[in-house]
């Protein structure tokens, strides 16, 4: 048996070589390092595929969120809603721009944001919403953006963890996650599903005067060189990761079909045990699994990954310190938020290997080594 990997980018990228290093040859023969023609390519290739009218590339995934929350104008002080259960950049960003994060519950079984939990948590202060697509689902868009419209409020996707998703509206309208708010973002590291082999971002809109501000925003605040509209940031997609983005997409679909055939053998093998709970995928969602992520019920969840360590299996633990209670927010009065859900999740979940190159002899591997621990 191969050697067991939570991600497995070598063996990924070792299938599409020869694609990737001809893409990367180019660059290096243009010397057109910065905004070359790979870096245009990409951008029209994933609007087409997105159904989106504007993709705007940048540096991070991080840097998209920031780059969208200045384009909208919010002032310090405005409260910018976003769930605690998520990886810091989310929330790290509104509190870089002196806005004021308010941290709200998830929903139990799927891990994303609670619209009901959203409605409660509007004042007057409020200005937009951040609905993380979490582990590779999306959250309840249709729901939250008529609590977006009923409160003129401006919604932000953080689509980092869900690129390729598809949702379906009730009436029967498939869009992509991160297509759906006023502003949509992503990032390209790695690991994710769409990963570069280095940083890497972008930003979706189908605002075209909002897509001008963004682009302008990520170069500097220039639309034409050297003369500078408004304070922005310099955040690119550099050519190189461009090139291999350009490769990779061309694959998105089949790596999500991947990933999606793991998660159903996961679901298979863990059917029986009742100190398993396996992923649940809501209704108007499908599910490109970034994470395959279990609750644990009376397990030693400690044990278990020293256990699965044990036995060269690896596991992580996403999001061990939910952001409210992270010490960077204390200042923002993450302290004095009470998230019963979001602490009972961050004490029992644990993700196990998932990506594209897994094989049922490693999963088969996987799936009994965790069994025998939880039924001892």
């Amino acid at each position: 048996m191969r050697p067991i990997q939570m991600v497995d980018t070598k063996t990924q990228y070792l299938k599409i070589k020869e694609q990737v290093d001809e893409g990367i040859q180019r660059v290096l023969d243009s010397a057109a390092y910065i905004n070359g023609s790979p870096v245009k390519d990409f951008a029209s290739k994933l609007s087409s595929y997105l159904n989106v009218k504007h993709v705007i590339t940048c540096g991070n995934g991080t840097d998209a969120l920031q780059i969208a929350m200045m384009a909208l104008g919010l002032e310090p002080g405005d409260e910018v809603i976003t769930p605690s259960f998520t990886y810091v950049a989310t929330t790290e960003v509104v509190a870089l721009l002196k806005l004021q994060p308010v941290f709200v519950e998830v929903d139990k079984e799927t891990f994303n944001i609670d619209p009901a939990a959203i409605e409660a948590a509007i004042t007057p202060k409020t200005k937009a919403i951040v609905p993380v697509h979490l582990y590779g689902q999306a959250a309840n868009m249709e729901e939250i953006m008529a609590i977006a419209q009923r409160h003129n409020l401006f919604v932000i996707e953080d689509n980092a963890q869900a690129i390729g998703c598809n949702y379906t509206l009730a009436d029967g309208t498939v869009k992509k996650a991160g297509t759906i708010g006023t502003i949509g973002t992503t990032s390209f590291y790695p690991s994710k599903n769409l990963g570069a082999y280095g940083d890497g971002g972008a930003i979706f809109t189908n605002d075209d005067a909002l897509a001008e501000k963004l682009q302008m925003i990520a170069n500097h605040g220039q639309k034409v060189r050297y003369y500078h509209e408004m304070v922005g940031c310099n955040s690119r997609l550099d050519s190189i990761q461009a090139a291999v983005l350009n490769v990779k997409l061309d694959h998105l679909d089949q790596y999500i079909a991947a990933r999606q055939k793991a998660a159903a053998f996961y679901d298979a093998a863990f059917k029986g045990s009742d100190k398993i709970t396996v992923p649940k995928t809501a209704s108007f969602t499908d599910h490109v699994y970034h994470q395959y992520t279990v609750i644990l019920n009376d397990v030693d969840r400690d044990g278990l990954s020293k256990y699965l360590a044990s036995r060269q299996i690896p596991s992580m633990i996403y999001y061990p310190v939910p952001a409210h209670r992270q010490r960077m927010f204390s200042d923002f009065g993450g302290s004095n938020y009470n998230l019963p859900v979001t602490d009972w999740l961050t004490e029992r979940v644990i993700s196990l290997p998932m990506h594209t190159e897994l094989d049922e002899e490693q999963l088969q591997y996987i799936s009994d080594q965790l069994l025998q621990f939880v039924q001892q």
